[in-house]
């Protein structure tokens, strides 16, 4: 009897240790750099703030210390320096770009949670307005950061304006960075903790007067909120509607009348050392699905593939895809990206039903495809129609059919008074275990390895969209090539003074129509 009192004794003992270590575990993972990665998705306060129409808006739920830690957290020890430096060269150049020194005038009070609005009007000699929203640790932090704000501006000759808005205090007048050229700015002080930086009092007034009504504000939009809901987690929101998307994101977008509801939500959401993308696009009117073909074929054509791939896509029902516009833009890369591919690509894509994989590599272009997608007698008179001629072919034991061009032959090469012809290949096909391949070089059917081949595998599998109809694994320099030839690549480029491409070791795609929504899914492998 006189044993139970103990036990209770060194059980509740037992019991405030674990207690005190999880709670120590759970405030040293609070605390972790790392939680950037698994960071809820929540309706930002300042969208409050954000008309509704706004062309775009972006909200990093981080403030401007924690994606530097991360980047020192995950990078690797021999690179880390340049991956700390990468970061912060960015973030600093992207406050620069709107007016604000980051490390002497943010860094001591700047807390997460960042807005950035863009309006289609208020901004200077037609450029769009903007609406900057910061978040500070306590409210003596964000009046000390205005009060010498305008006190530096005001010292560089700026005339000042203090009025009132909405019984809140608006302090406007021109401004700038040392060496800039001063432009219009306007702020505003809410709740002694969120301070709004605008292109001018007009955009600020308008952000003032939009969080006072409820139909014409971000945050009070059902739709917003179930859009977070459905995205999960992330380290950044972006939306953005056409206008946006046009000119600043370089999409392509389907053309429609009147009123265009398109809208673009996507997610960021560090992942180690690599970045995934979630996004929806929604659209004005329904996508037609792709007819899936089912696991085992795509498997098949997989496991059929040898050789280097630099690039690697599958692609459901291309037929169909090739046939939408809008779906179009996003496929057209995948075929004839590289010099000299010629028609065949396009047609076979254009005329085949089910699974196709598109392979790119040193030899060139390799597609694969069911045994009848498509016959080639479907394809005789378009390729007639360039020039091309089919003949058989055996080659080591194996019955192919290639597609030549006859042209005259280079330089002063004569046999008895004529022109020498010369016949160039286009592309060949064969079959091989129920499948059709398509390829561009006689040298793909020599090939043996496919090391780069299940390296591209490898970044499809790790992306986990298995069912997605369309999917693109790309190594590290076709990544950056396309990266490069992005508008908003380029643009944090700019803002990062460059060096964003070398860290790049590859980059994977997925897309799916559902109904009047396009989903997108991607992965930035970083060194």
């Amino acid at each position: 009897m006189k044993l139970r009192p103990f036990l209770a004794a060194l059980l509740a003992l037992v019991l405030v240790l674990v207690g005190l270590g999880l709670s120590g575990w759970w405030l040293v993972w609070k605390n972790s750099p790392l939680q950037l990665a698994h960071r809820p998705l929540v309706v930002p306060t300042a969208a409050r703030f954000v008309p509704r129409q706004a062309a775009l808006s972006l909200h990093l739920f981080s403030d401007g210390e924690e994606p530097v830690r991360y980047a020192r957290a995950v990078a690797p020890s021999g690179q880390r320096r340049e991956a700390v430096d990468a970061i912060e060269r960015l973030r600093d150049g992207s406050f620069a770009a709107f007016g604000l020194d980051y490390r002497s005038e943010l860094a001591g009070w700047l807390a997460p949670d960042i807005t950035l609005a863009l309006l289609d009007q208020g901004g200077v000699e037609g450029q769009p307005g903007w609406l900057l929203a910061l978040t500070s640790r306590d409210e003596e932090g964000a009046r000390r950061f205005l009060q010498r704000f305008w006190q530096t501006r005001s010292l560089a000759g700026a005339d000042l304006q203090v009025s009132s808005y909405r019984g809140m205090g608006l302090i406007s007048g021109r401004g700038a960075l040392v060496g800039e050229d001063p432009v219009p700015l306007a702020t505003a002080l809410v709740r002694d903790d969120l301070v709004l930086i605008a292109s001018g009092r007009g955009v600020l007034e308008q952000a003032l007067d939009v969080s006072q009504i409820d139909e014409l504000n971000q945050a009070a939009q059902p739709a917003f909120a179930a859009q977070l809901a459905e995205l999960g987690e992330g380290a950044a929101l972006l939306q953005a509607r056409p206008a946006a998307m046009r000119r600043w994101l370089d999409l392509p977008l389907p053309e429609s009348p009147g009123s265009d509801p398109t809208l673009l939500t996507a997610v960021l959401e560090p992942e180690g050392r690599s970045l995934r993308v979630k996004a929806r696009l929604d659209l004005p009117a329904p996508l037609p699905a792709a007819r899936a073909s089912g696991p085992d074929q795509r498997q098949a054509l997989l496991e059929g593939l040898v050789g280097e791939a630099r690039s690697l896509a599958l692609l459901e029902d291309p037929a169909l895809w090739l046939e939408q516009p809008l779906l179009a833009a996003w496929v057209q890369p995948l075929l004839g990206s590289q010099p000299g591919s010629g028609p065949l690509p396009g047609l076979v894509a254009a005329a085949a039903r089910g699974s196709l994989l598109v392979a790119e590599g040193p030899q060139g272009w390799l597609l694969g495809s069911g045994s009848d997608q498509p016959d080639p007698a479907d394809l005789e008179a378009p390729l007639a129609a360039e020039g091309l001629i089919p003949a058989p072919l055996e080659l080591d034991d194996r019955s192919l059919l290639v597609w030549t061009q006859l042209q005259a032959g280079r330089g002063s090469r004569r046999t008895e008074g004529r022109d020498q012809l010369e016949a160039s290949l286009a592309g060949w096909r064969s079959l091989q275990a129920g499948q059709a391949w398509w390829g561009q070089s006689l040298a793909q059917l020599q090939a043996r390895g496919g090391r780069s081949g299940q390296q591209r595998q490898h970044q499809l599998q790790e992306l986990g969209q298995p069912q997605s109809p369309l999917q693109w694994a790309l190594a590290e320099g076709p990544a950056r090539a396309l990266l490069q030839a992005w508008q908003p690549w380029r643009l944090l480029s700019t803002l990062a003074g460059g060096g964003l491409a070398e860290p790049v070791q590859g980059l994977t795609l997925a897309m799916e129509p559902e109904g009047a929504t396009l989903r997108l899914q991607g992965r930035l492998e970083l060194s």
